[in-house]
């Protein structure tokens, strides 16, 4: 196509890979180029953030029940419980 630049093989962004950034245009410095609400509003959340919000929470949760409920496995643990038992017999 006319016009178009191409890029050959090992070619980077221009002026290399490990060079400055470039700034869009508008404003410079917004995190995810969002624009702040006004003063004393709150930012609206959009529809994807509750559910990956309570999905985390309910993750969270389940995580912590799972993993408090399991067995014991360590070696000292089972050793000292066999030394006991050998001891009473």
């Amino acid at each position: 196509a006319a016009g178009v630049a191409r890029r050959g093989m090992g070619s980077g962004p221009p002026g290399g890979f490990w060079a400055d950034g470039q700034q869009a245009k508008g404003a410079p410095g917004r995190l995810f180029g969002e624009t702040p609400p006004a003063a004393g509003e709150a930012r609206a959340l959009e529809s994807w953030e509750l559910p990956c919000y309570i999905g985390f929470g309910v993750s969270g949760v389940l995580l912590w029940v799972g993993l408090s409920g399991r067995p014991t496995t360590d070696i000292n643990v089972w050793a000292k419980e066999e030394a006991l038992r050998r001891r009473a017999q």
